[in-house]
């Protein structure tokens, strides 16, 4: 063991730290539930939240210690026994883990007054040392957090001093064989760059939303490192794409959102609104890639979506349907929650990760259980942890599923998920009523059309087109499916794309990449129909509350499609914004300012930009209000359940 004493000094300052961030999760659970009535009732999911803890504390350590890792391997290999060398490595570990200690302390009382761990937010407390320093100072359990923190930092700096004498500094002259000093320093670095990665699945490393693993959301933020959380903050705030957006002063996009507001409800329309019995089920099922362009909607090329036209006329069709942006994490949070995208903001991989009102919760609230299905990582997108924080009950991912059926990049082929759905709705349907999420993912590149199934393909020799035909196929299984369980009719289904896809496009934004099929199906509930008025993602969560009774509240910025005319639908495609009223295309460029408007219908590229000026500046008005006034609500907080 002796010989081995530079790399055992490493391990053992590794497994002190470990010790000491467990220590303050255990202590801020404690604090937290002597708070918090009921709080202690965690149903034995406690130890999985310490394990979740002990990952994220590993990807923090390794981070502090990789320098003076690779010091101490140098170290082995040329056998330096000088003391200064090895307390560079010491001395900033030392000082960088009684960093973190400090934040583990801080986030004690952070955590218990937000609800949410340390992240950049805090900065904006300590603007002024002298207000940060008396308001510390007049709160006596924030005095109490500070000599805390000095307590555990001296007893760090007491172990760290002991470690560093009787398990380096004694057994410096001590040698491993080289051969040995070499397979040991390469696997310990293998293991730290794992260690700072978080996770072995290449498709993406340890997020927040890694740590999320039930809906008790208390058990779900423990797990987290506020080391972690603080700096993925910044790094968030720090990207291009996750600046807020300036599209209008506040006092216009005040007043765009209370016009809107005030719209009244159509007469004709709310005369024969669709009403749902209670308790109807509720399935939606996101279709990736599934554009308009791809199904009978087209005007210009044949369907590659026999099932989903056949569908289309069983069901209540909207035909000029357009997603809110061009990427599934658009898809995600305009569907369920009622919000359009801010360009090319990634709502669900922000840190802290954003409260939404949405779909979820409010069926929830009315004794629903909420699953979302997807065929993939589930911490793909940070999906896990903003589906966990924001109303499901379940997420059911790639690992979910028998590995034996993993076929690719994207996990499991469409038509397997749809039958792990259909199996799990058939266990819950007894009881009570279900809402369930599908996302769908095989028509999303790298290609895979599985085998031994009895599909078959037109267009075998285009694989573009044989991957839509094979999508399409297993959506027509799921519903021929579905038609034989005994839940069927009292169940609405709604299907929609997460985005369309780059196909003939004729401007700068392709449109065929926004707009999307739109179908509520449910036979025996839901008349058949073709619907020609405008709609969005965002007004689908609106429209099945709605449907369902239930008052959708004022946290979505989405419209009852059962009562109310939309005379515009806006989009994003990152760096642009695109507005439609039935007849002109108002495309603007954010990063040019310039604008442009077209008659899309006739697919004519003259820009009337100059012609229609007011009817331009009506469009731009409602999107860039729209869009800015959801941003505010993001920004505070209004986006929230107890804001309703």
């Amino acid at each position: 063991m002796k010989r081995n004493a530079r790399y055992n000094y490493i391990l053992c300052i590794y497994l002190a730290g470990i010790a000491f961030f467990t220590l303050f999760r255990i202590v801020e659970t404690m604090v937290y539930c002597s708070h918090t009535e009921g709080a202690d009732d965690f149903g034995g999911l406690y130890w999985k939240a310490l394990w979740t803890g002990f990952r994220f504390d590993t990807t923090v350590s390794t981070y502090i210690i990789a320098l003076p890792l690779l010091l101490v391997i140098i170290g082995e290999l040329a056998h330096i026994r000088k003391r200064w060398y090895y307390a560079i490595g010491h001395y900033l570990m030392m000082v960088l883990y009684t960093v973190c200690f400090f934040a583990c302390a801080a986030d004690i009382p952070y955590f218990c007054y937000f609800f949410q761990r340390l992240d950049a937010s805090a900065l904006e407390l300590t603007n002024s040392f002298g207000m940060a320093a008396s308001m510390i100072l007049s709160e006596p359990m924030y005095v109490v957090y500070l000599v805390v923190f000095l307590v555990v930092a001296v007893g760090w700096w007491l172990l760290g001093r002991f470690i560093f004498r009787r398990v380096l500094l004694r057994n410096l002259d001590q040698r491993m064989p080289l051969a040995w000093a070499i397979v040991i320093g390469v696997l310990l670095l293998g293991i730290g760059f794992i260690g700072m990665r978080g996770r072995v699945s290449k498709k993406s490393p340890i997020r927040v939303g890694t740590a999320y693993f039930c809906n008790n959301p208390f058990l779900n933020q423990i797990g987290l490192n506020p080391v972690f959380t603080f700096i993925k903050s910044i790094e968030d705030a720090s990207k291009s794409a996750n600046r807020p957006v300036e599209l209008t002063d506040e006092a216009t996009a005040e007043a765009v959102l209370a016009e809107w507001r005030q719209e009244p409800a159509d007469s004709t329309l709310a005369a024969t609104a669709l009403r749902l019995p209670e308790g109807t089920n509720v399935v939606v099922v996101l279709m990736e890639s599934m554009s308009a362009a791809k199904t009978c909607l087209s005007t210009s090329q044949p369907s590659l979506a026999p099932c989903l036209d056949s569908l289309m006329e069983r069901s209540l069709t909207f035909t000029e349907a357009w997603s809110a942006g061009i990427h599934t994490h658009n898809g995600i949070y305009s569907t369920l929650y009622g919000h359009p995208a801010l360009l090319a903001r990634q709502m669900i991989k922000n840190t802290p990760i954003p409260r939404m009102c949405g779909l979820p919760q409010l069926l929830k609230s009315a004794g629903y259980s909420t699953t979302y299905f997807m065929t993939h990582d589930e911490d793909y997108d940070n999906m896990r942890g903003f589906l966990y924080e924001n109303g499901f009950d379940r997420v059911v991912g790639e690992h979910s599923y028998p590995s034996s059926e993993v076929v690719g990049t994207w996990g499991v082929p469409d038509h397997v998920m749809f039958d792990h759905v259909l199996e799990h709705l058939d266990s819950i349907a007894a009881n009570g009523p279900f809402m369930a999420t599908v996302m769908t993912c095989s028509d999303h590149g790298p290609y895979i059309v599985p085998d031994g199934i009895d599909f078959k393909a037109k267009h075998d020799d285009d694989k573009l087109k044989r991957i839509v035909e094979y999508a399409d196929w297993a959506i027509g299984r799921f519903v021929r499916m579905a038609e034989k369980k005994a839940w069927f009719e009292n169940t609405l289904f709604v299907f929609v794309a997460d985005h369309g896809a780059f196909i003939e496009p004729e401007y700068e934004m392709a449109l065929n990449y926004n707009h999307v099929p739109l179908l509520f199906f449910a036979p025996r509930m839901v008349e058949p129909g073709r619907v020609d008025r405008l709609a969005m993602q965002i007004d689908i969560a609106p429209t099945i509350l709605a449907m369902l009774g239930l008052d959708p509240g004022s946290t979505m910025l989405g419209t009852d499609l059962t009562t109310h005319r939309r005379k515009y639908a806006y989009f994003s495609a990152d760096d642009k914004i695109g507005v439609v009223d039935g007849e002109l295309f108002y495309l603007y460029r954010v990063k040019t300012q310039q604008e442009s408007l077209y008659r899309y219908k006739e697919k004519s590229t003259d820009d009337l930009i100059g012609q229609e000026p007011r009817r331009a500046e009506a469009m731009r008005r409602h999107a860039f209000g729209m869009t800015q006034s959801s941003q505010q609500m993001f920004l505070d907080g209004s986006t929230a359940c107890d804001k309703r």
